[in-house]
């Protein structure tokens, strides 16, 4: 760490969570002058424990991959989830996509200080236990910040700081959202609280099987919400609940003086299958992380998510990443006692897309001020590109996250006034003649097409598996209908596929197709997959290369980071 904040820095980054800290590290490695401040001291406590494999390949980008694999974190094969109390689990195979492909269950608290320690290995100037205070703006371009004013927590000192760009990655508090831009959309249809706690003496979600150490989630009986259940490598399991924070306050109004510990148990009981997996496990308190000897985490913690998104993540001089942006598809934690900033990873169940969308941000803001550093285009073009690629991959989960929760509350969710048209339009360009079939696409997104979306990637959460299909009907497809990285498939082409494979000659060309036993099986894996494919182009980091935004695409190569025509 240095010691003295200097007076000026090509890049100030303001957070050093992962977002703040992967768009620190990047930078540096293109020997461009990086500073960091940081308000708290790391390593501290923060939820958001579930990884997907695409930050593999997003950490090897900035040679941190083998720190992560040698932090000995629990392993991560896949994800289970139950939408359904009556049928079985739908189960997400991470390694069936290769065995490089799994991840991990971390503790935040250290993963997030292992990547703040790598910005600093890259070269970053890190200074933690300092915030910005303030911002001031160019007398010449007004919307350009040119300077900080910071104070220090540790001795009281203050000071400013100038540079050439910005990067806020402040978190919930959104230093240049909230208090210069005043850009935000709250989402209104995704507005949930969430419960939560460590056990120890659980039993495991696939014991003895390829399965062992995956996360389970699964809906609570009365729809208000669901439950997840993470193993971690120090002996605990986190548990927690997300319900509508509606459905929440009129609980906690018929449970007159209930205590937080007593509506928390009294949430995981409507979800039977986690009891089961309970069994006879102990909540406990955690010692407290960066905490004095002896010193304990509150039992259960709570957090509130009001959901959002901002009309611009970038323009002259500066960049929004992560959470001060808009990827809060997940619980943001305003806890009790403090602000969090910083992305965690839930809402989204299967996903977990709360650190993928804090690292693409961060790249995509990597790569955009490397390109008008570089000349590869205009400052103006650069921070345009940055809040359409940011934006894409937002509108992505976001549709796939509403589809979940309108499963789960068997309701439709009232959430076209959420979802903005342009960037649904790009996202999924190849979705809408999928869902509209032969009708010709209205000029403008409807409620029945953005239904038909949410429908069409609610497939993702079947109650099914490849794995669990019989080896007659997979041998009896081409490998490529499994493959999550094929193009998609018009639905009826499925059922028109199933058919001839099982000699059908009923096949129904409208509604749903009568399948029953094996033939049910194989639509359901199917159907999962295909609704699966259009996310998972998010998964890849080379993606980037390949889409074209703007009429850019990423030169993603050491060294020469920054952005081509198309």
């Amino acid at each position: 760490m240095a010691s003295q904040i200097p007076k000026h820095a090509q890049i100030l980054v303001v957070g050093g969570g992962p977002s703040g800290s992967y768009t620190a590290s990047a930078l540096a490695r293109e020997g461009l002058d990086v500073v960091l401040l940081e308000t708290a001291q790391f390593p501290r406590y923060h939820i958001g424990e579930s990884l997907i494999p695409s930050v593999r390949y997003y950490l090897r980008f900035i040679d941190a991959e083998q720190k992560l694999v040698e932090m000995g974190f629990k392993h991560k094969p896949g994800a289970a989830m139950k939408f359904n109390q009556f049928k079985r689990e739908g189960y997400t195979d991470f390694v069936a996509l290769g065995h490089t492909n799994s991840s991990w269950n971390v503790v935040r608290s250290a993963f997030d200080k292992m990547l703040l320690d790598h910005a600093t290995s890259c070269g970053t100037k890190v200074f933690e236990q300092t915030s910005v205070k303030s911002l001031r703006f160019s007398a010449t371009e007004s919307s350009r910040p040119v300077t900080a004013e910071w104070l220090r927590a540790a001795d009281g000192e203050t000071g400013v700081i100038s540079f050439d760009y910005l990067v806020d990655a402040s978190g919930r508090s959104g230093l240049m959202s909230t208090k210069y831009l005043r850009n935000r959309h709250f989402n209104a249809s995704l507005k949930n609280i969430a419960l939560w706690g460590y056990w120890t003496g659980v039993d495991t979600y696939g014991m003895n099987t390829p399965r062992e150490g995956a996360p389970w989630f699964e809906t609570l009986r009365d729809e208000s919400g669901w439950a997840w259940f993470i193993p971690l490598h120090d002996g605990t399991t986190s548990i927690g609940i997300v319900m509508n924070q509606d459905i929440y306050n009129e609980k906690v109004r018929a449970l007159k003086n209930s205590s937080l510990e007593y509506r928390y148990r009294l949430s995981i009981s409507l979800a039977p299958a986690l009891v089961k997996l309970i069994g006879t496990g102990k909540l406990i308190q955690k010692e407290a992380v960066g905490g004095q000897p002896g010193q304990y985490d509150l039992l259960i913690r709570s957090a509130s998510d009001f959901s959002y998104s901002a009309s611009s993540y970038g323009g002259l001089g500066f960049r929004l990443v992560g959470d001060a942006g808009g990827t809060n598809l997940n619980i943001s934690l305003v806890y009790t006692m403090k602000l969090i900033p910083e992305p965690s990873a839930f809402i989204d169940p299967f996903f977990s897309s709360g650190i993928h969308l804090a690292m693409t941000s961060a790249l995509s803001a990597a790569v955009s001020i490397c390109a008008a550093v570089r000349g590869d285009c205009s400052e103006i073009e650069a921070a345009a590109w940055h809040t359409k690629r940011f934006s894409l991959s937002y509108t992505r989960f976001q549709i796939v996250v509403m589809s979940a929760y309108q499963q789960i509350r068997t309701t439709d969710l009232d959430i076209l006034s959420d979802v903005d048209e342009d960037n649904y339009d790009r996202a999924f360009a190849a979705l809408r003649p999928v869902i509209q079939g032969a009708s010709e696409m209205g000029s403008r997104l409807s409620g029945k097409e953005l239904q038909s979306a949410l429908e069409f990637c609610g497939k993702c959460f079947n109650p099914t598996s490849p794995e669990q299909l019989a080896p007659a009907s997979k041998e009896a497809l081409p490998k490529d209908m499994f493959d999550v990285t094929a193009p998609l498939m018009d639905p009826h082409a499925i059922k028109s596929i199933i058919s001839k494979t099982f000699k059908h000659t009923n096949l129904k060309l409208e509604g749903e197709q009568d399948f029953c036993g094996p033939e049910e099986d194989l639509k359901l894996a199917l159907d999962q997959i295909n609704g699966r494919r259009v996310v998972h182009r998010e998964y890849a980091i080379n993606n980037l290369e390949a889409e074209d935004v703007n009429g850019f695409v990423v030169r993603l190569r050491r060294g020469h980071l920054g952005l081509m025509r198309a």
